[in-house]
């Protein structure tokens, strides 16, 4: 009996050493395979952001493109067209506001991937619903789902790239200015490819947007987290849970009015520059050239300007370059606008670069993947509110005095804090210590 009971032991430890042995042999399969997954999953979060960043702008530059032709066709008066235009920063501030929780509850690429579901059926619907009640519900809601990849473009990469925050968000900031600047320039061409219908040229960019729902889908699943490649640090965890105070942080304010005036200088330039140059003897096709070169100068530079940032330890200086772009191309608007017209378009082109500058600090100035999704919906719908009057002020300004003196005279005099507050928030400081101070 003994012996049995001898042999029977060692028949156990010799199969559990087996099944250790093979466990340890499929070890190294294991987590190979799960290194492989977890590259092509980075790879694929890569794709889904250059794709969405393309598609945060479209929506309006097309627009702009065929503003009098969908006047026209829906039958819309002035007034209502140029509250038209304000109805991006209004949209961009009501829903930005929303992604936080939205990305706490479904995770931020689910917001995301239902963000660009919501961006392609806006586009597809609104050139044909006949109305224009109906075609401003419809520019609403692609909109809405601009808003909130909007506010959490900072968070998913500082969420999956915590050690690429500059390179990363100069990328998508180089996608969306090519989104922009390709809409404004090609959607006219477009629309005259297909017949001259201002209902295809409008329609036409739902397609991509399209594209872009289909790597978001897959990364739905993971609800932003669980094959996240790098972890974020320890000390932002309890941050996660309790939302921090954020309106406490001078950090945030200054970033959110910023933020605001950066997006009032753009609009203004988007809106207004080619009139401008129009008024001062440039014809029309050039004026809209100009305007494309003002917008391509964000390609290049939207790479290169956050790489830099994440390099040093005050980001103030860019901050004053830029400004300082900006107040020289305001002086020559006003003394020689068309003399010297590819130059200043230039210059705004390199001032309006304070956009990814901001959402780089965005990434910056928080520790945790929780304190940047709060700072980004704060510092963008705070400063999307900021925005709204700017655009429509030039144009009263312009109206009543019948020239650009006095406009570009405020331009110039909202740059000035513009360079103040973001020298400011340009400060190596977190809103998680200044919150909890």
């Amino acid at each position: 009996m003994a012996n049995e009971e001898t042999r029977t032991v060692q028949t156990r430890k010799a199969l559990s050493s087996a099944e250790r042995g093979t466990a340890d042999e499929s070890t190294p399969e294991t987590a190979a395979d799960a290194g492989r997954t977890r590259a092509w999953t980075v790879r694929l979060m890569v794709v889904g952001i250059v794709l969405a960043a393309l598609n945060l702008r479209p929506a309006i530059t097309s627009l702009g493109a065929l503003l009098e032709e969908v006047r026209d066709g829906l039958g819309m008066s002035g007034s209502l067209a140029g509250l038209l235009t304000s109805v991006p920063p209004l949209c961009f501030a009501v829903f930005g506001i929303t992604a936080p929780r939205l990305a706490r509850r479904f995770g931020p690429a689910a917001v995301v991937c239902a963000g660009m579901a919501a961006i392609t059926a806006g586009l597809l619907i609104r050139p044909y619903v006949g109305s224009t009640a109906g075609f401003l519900a419809a520019s609403a809601l692609a909109l809405m789902g601009i808003a909130v990849s909007n506010v959490l473009m900072p968070v998913i990469v500082k969420r999956w790239f915590p050690d690429r925050v500059g390179s990363m968000t100069g990328l998508y900031s180089m996608a969306l200015a090519l989104g922009t600047s390709l809409a404004a320039a090609v959607t006219v061409p477009l629309t005259d490819a297909m017949g001259g219908s201002w209902q295809s040229g409008l329609a036409v960019w739902a397609v991509i947007a399209a594209v872009a729902v289909l790597p978001w889908v897959p990364l739905a699943r993971e609800r932003g987290t669980a094959a996240a490649p790098q972890r974020e640090p320890e000390r932002g965890t309890a941050q996660q849970h309790a939302p921090l105070r954020i309106t406490r942080s001078r950090t945030a304010w200054a970033l959110a009015v910023f933020f605001g005036l950066q997006a009032t200088a753009a609009y203004i330039t988007m809106g207004w520059m080619p009139q401008i140059f129009r008024d001062a003897g440039v014809p029309a096709g050039t004026a809209g050239v100009l305007l494309a070169v003002t917008m391509v100068m964000g390609v290049p530079l939207a790479f290169v300007i956050p790489r830099v940032a994440t390099r040093l330890p005050h980001q103030g200086p860019i901050v004053l370059v830029l400004g300082a772009c900006g107040l020289a191309g305001y002086a020559g608007l006003y003394l020689a606008p068309a003399g010297g017209a590819w130059a200043w378009a230039l210059l705004l082109g390199v001032s309006n670069c304070a956009f990814p500058l901001a959402l780089t600090m965005v990434g910056m100035r928080a520790r945790s993947g929780a304190g940047v999704a709060q700072l980004s919906a704060f510092a963008q719908s705070t400063g999307y509110l900021i925005s709204i009057p700017g655009p429509l002020l030039v144009g009263v300004l312009y109206q009543q005095s019948g020239g650009w003196g006095l406009p570009i005279a405020l331009m110039a005099g909202l740059m000035v804090p513009q360079m103040a507050v973001g020298f400011l928030a340009g400060r190596a400081r977190t809103v998680e210590d200044e919150a909890a101070r």
